[in-house]
C-alpha cells in the first residue's frame, strides 16, 4: 500500500475546535498565547477573531493557573479546553490535574461531573530541546479519574475531542508535534473503531500484532507495508492509553500469536509494560512467542543533534519484527 494526503494535525484540530465553539456555547479555550498568536503551533489561529477574547483566552505563563482556573470553570458548568505549550511544561499543572480535576467527581459522590480537556503537544523528531520533545503520557495514564488520548490522525483527534468534551471527567490529549504539519501518511485500512474510546485496527494481518499509538503509528505502518508480503503484520492504533482497549489487543493476539508494543515514551514503567502484563495474565495461552517491547531506554531526552539515536525508527521496527517471526 502507498501513501495518502490529508490535512495536518494542526489544521484538523483547529477545525474541530471551531466546530465545538460553534456547537457548545459553554465551551471555551484557555492557554498561553492561544489568542492573538494562535498558539505556538498555530493550532488556534483565527479562533479569537472569530469567537472573541472571552472564549479564546490568553493565559498567564503559569500552567498551574491554566488548569486551576479550568477546574473552577468546569465545576461551574463551563467546558474549558486548555492548551499547554509543550509536554515538558506540564509538571507545574500536575497538582491541579491529579489532586483536583481527577477527584472532583468522587469528592461530590458523583453529583458533580465536570468536563475538562487539556491538550498537550508532545514527542520528538522536530529537533526540539529536552522540554520540547518529551512523551509523558504514562505520567497521567496511571491516575484514576483521568483519561488519556493520543491521536495519530486528524480524524481521530476530531472524534476524541468531540467525545472528551461530553465525558464529564478530565481528559488529557497528547498531540504529536511532528504530525502538526505533515500531510502525507502511510495508507491505513478504513475500518472504524467500535466506539469513540476504542482502539482502531489500521492494518489487518496474520503473523504478528503491533500495538502502538501517536506519531510512531505511521512508522509502524511504513515498516509493516515494507515487510509485506513476507511478514503479514496487524497494526493496532490504541488511540487511548487510559483506559486501554485491551479487548481489541487480546482478540488480535489470539489470531496472530505474537505481540510487539512500540511507543515513543521510555520503556521503563511505560504503556508497553502495562499491555505486556495484561496479555501475559489474560492471553498467555494464545502466545506463540514472548511479548516484546520496542521503546527508548530510560534516559533524559538528548540534545537535538542526537535525537535520532534516541527515537525508534522504521528500520528498528522492521528488525524487531523479523527477529520475532524468524
Amino acid at each position: 500500500m502507498g501513501s495518502v494526503r490529508s490535512p495536518g494535525l494542526a489544521e484538523s484540530i483547529n477545525a474541530t475546535l471551531a466546530g465545538l465553539l460553534e456547537e457548545h456555547p459553554e465551551l471555551l479555550l484557555i492557554g498561553e498565547d492561544i489568542g492573538r498568536l494562535g498558539g505556538v503551533f498555530r493550532v488556534t489561529r483565527g479562533l479569537r477573531e472569530r469567537f472573541g477574547e472571552n472564549r479564546v483566552r490568553d493565559a498567564l505563563l503559569a500552567e498551574s493557573t491554566i488548569v486551576g482556573q479550568a477546574v473552577g470553570m468546569a465545576m461551574s458548568g463551563l467546558v474549558p479546553v486548555c492548551e499547554i505549550q509543550f509536554d515538558g511544561f506540564t509538571y507545574p499543572a500536575v497538582n491541579q490535574l491529579v489532586t483536583q480535576a481527577a477527584r472532583m467527581g468522587g469528592r461530590w459522590n458523583g453529583r458533580l461531573n465536570p468536563s475538562l480537556v487539556v491538550r498537550i503537544p508532545t514527542g520528538g523528531g522536530v529537533r526540539g530541546v529536552e522540554h520540547h520533545s518529551e512523551s509523558n503520557e504514562a505520567l497521567f495514564a496511571r491516575v484514576p479519574g483521568i483519561s488519556v488520548a493520543c491521536p495519530s490522525t486528524g480524524e481521530d483527534a476530531d472524534q476524541i475531542l468531540r467525545y472528551a468534551v461530553t465525558l464529564g471527567s478530565p481528559v488529557v490529549m497528547y498531540e504529536p508535534i511532528r504530525l502538526y504539519f505533515r500531510r502525507t501518511w502511510p495508507a491505513r485500512d478504513p475500518e472504524p473503531p467500535r466506539s469513540p474510546a476504542a482502539a482502531r485496527i489500521v492494518r489487518r494481518g496474520t503473523d504478528l500484532t503491533i500495538a502502538t499509538f501517536g506519531a510512531i503509528t505511521h512508522d509502524v505502518l511504513e515498516a509493516a507495508h515494507a515487510l509485506a508480503p513476507d511478514v503479514d503484520t496487524e497494526v493496532i492504533d490504541l488511540r487511548w492509553v487510559a483506559p486501554l482497549d485491551m479487548d481489541t489487543v487480546l482478540t488480535s493476539v489470539a489470531r496472530t500469536g505474537r505481540l510487539l508494543i512500540v511507543h515513543e515514551g521510555s520503556k521503563d514503567v511505560g504503556i508497553g509494560a502495562e499491555i505486556a502484563a495484561t496479555v501475559a495474565e489474560r492471553g498467555f495461552g494464545t502466545l506463540r512467542a514472548p511479548v516484546r517491547r520496542l521503546a527508548p531506554e530510560r534516559r533524559v531526552y538528548p540534545p537535538a543533534n542526537f535525537e535520532q539515536d534516541y527515537l525508534i525508527g522504521v528500520q528498528a521496527i522492521k528488525d524487531e519484527v523479523l527477529v520475532m517471526t524468524e
